[in-house]
């Protein structure tokens, strides 16, 4: 089989890798709903005040994370381009950073220019290609990785946790007799990422692994990297709500999104003891739901409670006088914002 065809029929059977605009159609017929009876097409911008277009789209993500408690965020410096490799270094240096560091687009959506960078060389490689402003964050180097996702109506004290993505990183894992090439060909999850792979293992292609020896292939707990999203609900707890809504409560205007984190262990996140890489607003989806083998009407039906949350929210906010976003400004940071990564 061809590889264009074996890639068709590996997204086909699993509906998590299914285009986004498929995916997300029935839900913008909500959307087109609500917008019509709130009479604003960015009704969603009041779901949290205290991120532009309610996280959405075209917010700052070093904006949004400094609003984080610093106890539970990593070091994290944003770089204005234009910018050099000596630039880059002196403002880690003068931040504390050390190699490996996490490099990230100021803006951006589904691990889109997410990279781990290991030495000044794989700066001077971002650079040749970042377009825009972009996050140098510290290497956190803890074994678990979450999305966790917390929301709160205006009109209730307290807040919870409604959905655990737990993150298992691409990997493989030697017989003693395939090479490194071959068991990524033979690993649907990894295949999907076969020509990134094959670039940056280029050197490595040909090793043979030895029998259970396990290869990371990516360290960066994204879906669109080859992450595989496993739902972990079973680990949503009072305590952990808790914990969560006590971290929530201290970021201003913030009301429904979700935290990429990684911790220690199982105690340390019901404890809220954890390190926030990313907060991500409304636009976030309760990522549980692409576990590999769930329904995709299950999903759906998740999809659209996600929906509801969002308007209820909203339609509290505003009744308490948040202002829906002006079309114009909303057109405006959409435009931007699809320029940016143009």
């Amino acid at each position: 089989m061809g590889l264009r065809l074996r890639r068709f029929f590996i997204q086909l059977r699993h509906w998590e890798y299914w285009p986004f605009g498929l995916v997300q159609f029935p839900l913008f017929v909500m959307w087109g709903w609500y917008a019509l009876r709130q009479r604003s097409l960015f009704y969603f911008s009041a779901s949290n005040p205290g991120i532009l277009n309610g996280g959405m789209w075209g917010e700052s993500k070093f904006d949004v994370l400094s609003q984080v408690p610093p106890t539970v965020k990593p070091v994290t410096i944003r770089i204005s381009l234009p910018a050099t490799t000596a630039d880059v270094l002196r403002q880690m240096a003068n931040a504390g950073l050390r190699f490996p560091v996490i490099a990230k687009p100021d803006l951006g959506e589904r691990g889109w220019m997410v990279q781990r960078l290991d030495d000044d060389a794989a700066v001077t490689a971002y650079l040749s290609v970042i377009k825009i402003d972009f996050l140098i964050q510290e290497w956190i180097d803890l074994p678990l990785e979450f999305g966790v996702y917390y929301m709160r109506f205006p009109s209730e004290q307290k807040g919870h946790v409604n959905s655990i993505t737990a993150k298992e990183f691409l990997s493989v894992v030697g017989d003693g007799k395939s090479t490194l090439g071959t068991l990524i060909r033979q690993h649907d999850r990894a295949f999907l990422q076969w020509q990134a792979l094959q670039e940056k293992y280029k050197t490595r292609w040909e090793e043979i692994l030895a029998r259970g020896q396990r290869e990371e292939l990516v360290s960066i707990g994204n879906h669109c990297l080859g992450t595989k999203f496993i739902n972990a609900n079973h680990l949503i707890t009072a305590k952990l709500s808790d914990s969560f809504d006590r971290i929530s409560q201290q970021i201003d205007g913030f009301y429904f999104g979700r935290y990429d984190l990684r911790c220690g262990s199982l105690e340390d996140l019901e404890n809220g003891n954890v390190k926030i890489v990313e907060l991500n607003g409304c636009g976030a989806e309760p990522s549980h739901i692409y576990h590999p083998g769930a329904s995709f009407w299950k999903g759906m039906s998740e999809l659209i409670v996600h929906w509801q949350n969002i308007y209820r929210i909203s339609r509290e906010n505003h009744a308490r006088g948040v202002s829906y976003l002006a079309f114009h400004d909303g057109v405006r940071i959409y435009k931007k914002f699809r320029a940016l990564k143009d």
